[in-house]
Order: C-alpha cells, then structure tokens, then sequence
C-alpha cells in the first residue's frame, strides 16, 4: 500500500497514456492472408509500441511482429467462419476495444493541442518543493482494520513485544509487512494528511500512543529517522511535473463534460 498524499483518482489516467499515435501514415500491405490484406500501418504501430517499451527496432523484431500478425489473421478468420463475431460477449468486447482506442486518441489529442508552458513548469515545481518540505522520514507503521486492534497492538508494544513482529503478524499492509512495517524514505506530503501529521509529531524512535485513523484503516506509527531531504533538480523531474498538470488538467475537462452530458 502507498500512502500517497497526491494520487488522484482519475477516469482515465494519462500516465499510461501510448501516445505514439494512431498517426502512423505507413502505406503498403505486409502480407495477405486468404486474400485479405494486412496494412503496413499496423505493423508500424506495433513497431512503435514495442520501442516505447524499450525494445530495438529492427529486422529482427519486425519480422517476429509481421508473423504474429499474419497469426492473428489468421485466427481471426477462423473465428469469424465460427461466426464467433455474433457472440454477444464478444460483440460487446469489440464495442468495449474501439472505445478504449477512441478515449486513447481523445487523450493524445489533448495532449498534442495543450502544451505546458516552461514557465507553468516551473512554477508548479516551486509550489511542490514548498509542499513537499525540506526533511523526509523514515518510519515503520501495522495497519489493521478497528480501533481496537490498533489499540491492543500499542498496549503489546509497552508491554515489550517487537514491532517488527506485530507488523510481520497483524498488518494489512502487504508492501511493508513483511520488512516489519518499515516505509521508504519520504516527506510527509507523500502520504495521507492524518498519517502525515501524526509522523511529524513524533520524536525518533517513538510511537503513535493512539491509533491514527485513514481511509485505509487503523495505524499504529513509529518513527525511524529524520533527515534532510534531497530535492531533485528541475530538469530531472521536468517530465513527471508536465505529467502531472496534465493529468490534473485533463481530470478537469473529463469532469466537465461529464457536468454537460445527458445521462439517462
């Protein structure tokens, strides 16, 4: 589980976004298959894919890429003389695949059409250095489900029982449990403000005396370690910072044309 103070929950996320495009202009056939041809296009758009994924292009993959396609025609045809395209579940899959690459293209769109500006860049990241703070810490924490439980694992910390141990024993989280609760580095601003706030009010090598309540449940916290925390230089988070407005941005149009749609 991470605890981040910034995830946003958002219809469609831009992070994934493949925005190579649907822009491949290719012309050409790569092969007929039954007399039915398969398009230079799709095979660039493989290509693609496959070297935004880090792979090389070259004859070697295009090769391996044109023989799965002719496969995949293949059994396409075969699908259809089975008349497997009437299949209600798979007509409403097929419905389902044209509208994820309708929302792709919408996406990379916007994209294309709304650049950030260096100066909007920069000020967002002098807001989040502010936000973020100059120390990070390093903290450990079980996460159970009632207050009770939370309340019951701090009396067995006074009473001697290894933190560690709980942790490995009791807690939900199942990214920090089995390191006896231990958390990454980070500032307070990456997690949820009521965790937030509880770690910064701790002195090092203590613990929350009562529960802390999240969304996520029911925390007992102790902190590790504070230190000066490093800020990245501008250009090494550049990326992430123009990501980040637009996915804020776009969260924003999808919200408003969900305002504006008739829904029934």
């Amino acid at each position: 589980m991470r605890l981040t103070k910034f995830s946003q929950v958002m219809i469609v996320s831009i992070f994934g976004l493949v925005t190579m495009a649907a822009q491949a202009q290719s012309t050409g056939v790569v092969a007929k298959v039954n007399g039915v041809e398969i398009p230079q296009s799709r095979l660039e758009l493989m290509v693609k894919a496959n070297v935004a994924q880090g792979q090389q292009d070259g004859p070697e993959m295009r090769k391996a890429l044109r023989e799965n396609l002719i496969a995949e025609e293949i059994l396409a045809q075969e699908a259809v003389k089975k008349r497997l395209d009437l299949d209600p579940d798979v007509v409403t899959q097929l419905a389902m695949s044209r509208q994820a690459v309708l929302v792709r293209a919408y996406q990379a769109d916007y994209i294309r059409n709304n650049a950030v500006s260096e100066d909007t860049l920069r000020k967002e990241y002098d807001v989040l250095k502010v936000q973020m703070g100059d120390k990070e810490y390093k903290a450990r924490h079980i996460l159970v489900e009632t207050e009770a439980e939370a309340k019951d694992i701090i009396a067995k910390l006074k009473k001697g029982t290894k933190f560690a141990k709980l942790a490995e024993e009791k807690s939900l989280d199942d990214g920090s449990k089995e390191n006896g609760g231990e958390l990454n580095w980070s500032p307070p601003a990456a997690y949820v403000k009521p965790f937030a706030d509880a770690l910064v009010s701790l002195s090092k090598g203590k613990v929350t005396q009562q529960p802390v309540q999240t969304s996520f449940g029911w925390h007992v916290i102790e902190l590790l370690d504070v230190r000066t925390m490093q800020v990245p230089p501008f250009e090494e988070v550049k990326q992430n910072i123009q990501q980040r407005i637009l996915q804020r941005e776009f969260a924003n149009v999808v919200q408003d044309l969900r305002s504006k749609a008739k829904v029934e």
